[in-house]
C-alpha cells in the first residue's frame, strides 16, 4: 500500500509543482492601474486629448525620433490583447535605421482612456490616429499593423491612402469573415466572458494559441499586463471596453475590401498561426477550417493588388516577439524599397 501511495505521489508531483508555480506567479502579480499609470513603457509617453462622441478622452502614444532621421516615418498598430509597449524591439531596430516611429495606444487599450460609453468602429480609431498624425505634422507614413492592428491598418489605408506610404500587415486577423461561420454573440456575452479572465486562463490561451505550447520568460509581460488588470477594482470597465472591441472585430470585416488597397503592401505571416475569433462556438469540423494562416496569407496576397508575401515557417501569431530576427529583416528590406 505504501509503495502504491508513493507512486501516486510521484505521478502527482509535476501537477503539484505546476500548481504551486502558478499560485506563486498569481500572488506576485501587480495590480495595474486602469490606464497603466503604474506601468513603465520603453519610451516616453505623450497624451493627445480628444473630444469624441460628446466625451473627453485621452490617446496615449510614443513618438520616438531617431538621432539620424532619414525623413521617413512608420506608425505601429498594436493587437487586441496588447498595447504599444510590445513593440519595444521593433522601435529600437527601426529607430537605429533612422525612422521616426509613432506608436499609439488606441482608445480602450494600454495607457489610453477606457470610456464607460463608446461606439467602437475601425473608422473611428483610424480617424483618431489621423488626428494624431495631423497634430504631429506628419503628412505621410508607413503603417504596420499586427493582429487586430492589421484590420485597423487596412481601414486606415483605405480611408487615408494619401497619408499611407506603405502598408505592412503582420499576422493580421480579419483575413476571413468569421461571422459567416460563428453564431453571433451579444456584447453582454463577451463582457461576461471577459469577467472570467484570470492569470491561469490568460497564460493558457497565449501558450496554446501563440507559442505552440512552448513558453519563454520573455513572454511573461504580455500575460502579466492583462492579468494585472483583473485585480483592479474597476476591472468591469476594462472588461466592457474589451467586449465592445470584440464586437467591432466580429461585425466589421475588412476582408471584402482588400482589392481596393492602392498602396505598396507587405504581408508577414507566421504560418503556424491558427488564430480565429469564435473557435469555441463552432463544431470541430468548422473549427478545422478557421485561422489557417498558411493558406490565408497566400489568398490575401492575391486579393491585394501587387502585394508581397513573406511566410515565416514554424512561427505563430507574434513573429516580432517569437522570432524577431526573421520578422525584422524582411520588414526593413520592404521599407527601404
Amino acid at each position: 500500500m505504501k509503495t502504491k501511495t508513493k507512486k501516486n505521489l510521484l505521478l502527482l508531483l509535476p501537477f503539484l509543482l505546476a500548481f504551486q508555480l502558478a499560485t506563486a506567479q498569481t500572488d506576485s502579480l501587480q495590480c495595474l492601474d486602469i490606464e497603466l499609470a503604474n506601468y513603465n513603457y520603453p519610451f516616453p509617453v505623450s497624451i493627445l486629448e480628444l473630444n469624441i462622441q460628446k466625451q473627453d478622452v485621452k490617446m496615449a502614444y510614443m513618438d520616438v525620433k531617431p538621432e539620424n532621421y532619414n525623413g521617413k516615418n512608420i506608425l505601429l498598430f498594436h493587437g487586441k490583447n496588447f498595447n504599444g509597449a510590445y513593440w519595444k524591439t521593433t522601435i529600437e531596430a527601426l529607430s537605429e535605421k533612422g525612422y521616426r516611429v509613432i506608436v499609439p495606444d488606441q482608445i480602450g487599450f494600454g495607457k489610453s482612456s477606457k470610456p464607460r460609453h463608446f461606439h467602437y468602429t475601425f473608422q473611428q480609431l483610424a480617424k483618431n490616429t489621423k488626428t494624431l498624425l495631423d497634430t504631429l505634422h506628419v503628412d505621410k507614413t508607413m503603417i504596420l499593423g499586427h493582429s487586430m492592428g492589421g484590420m485597423l491598418a487596412t481601414r486606415f489605408a483605405l480611408m487615408f491612402p494619401e497619408s499611407t506610404a506603405k502598408l505592412i500587415l503582420e499576422n493580421p486577423i480579419g483575413l476571413e469573415d468569421w461571422k459567416v461561420k460563428v453564431p453571433y454573440q451579444s456584447v453582454e456575452w463577451w463582457y461576461d466572458n471577459e469577467l472570467k479572465k484570470s492569470y491561469e486562463g490568460i497564460k493558457k490561451y497565449q501558450l496554446l494559441s501563440y507559442y505552440d505550447n512552448k513558453w519563454k520568460a520573455e513572454y511573461d509581460p504580455w500575460v502579466n499586463l492583462l492579468a494585472g488588470w483583473t485585480l483592479n477594482s474597476d476591472y468591469e470597465r476594462i472588461a466592457w471596453n474589451s467586449a465592445l472591441t470584440y464586437d467591432m472585430i466580429f461585425t466589421q470585416p475588412v476582408v471584402y475590401e482588400f482589392k481596393n488597397i492602392r498602396v505598396p503592401t507587405l504581408l508577414i505571416i507566421g504560418t503556424r498561426d491558427r488564430t480565429a475569433l469564435g473557435k469555441p462556438l463552432v463544431s470541430a469540423d468548422v473549427r478545422k477550417t478557421m485561422g489557417l494562416y498558411n493558406e490565408l496569407g497566400k489568398r490575401t496576397q492575391q486579393e491585394i493588388p501587387g502585394a508581397k508575401l513573406v511566410e515565416i515557417e514554424n512561427v505563430g501569431h507574434l513573429p516580432h516577439i517569437e522570432k524577431f530576427d526573421r520578422f525584422i529583416r524582411p520588414l526593413i528590406e520592404f521599407m527601404k524599397e
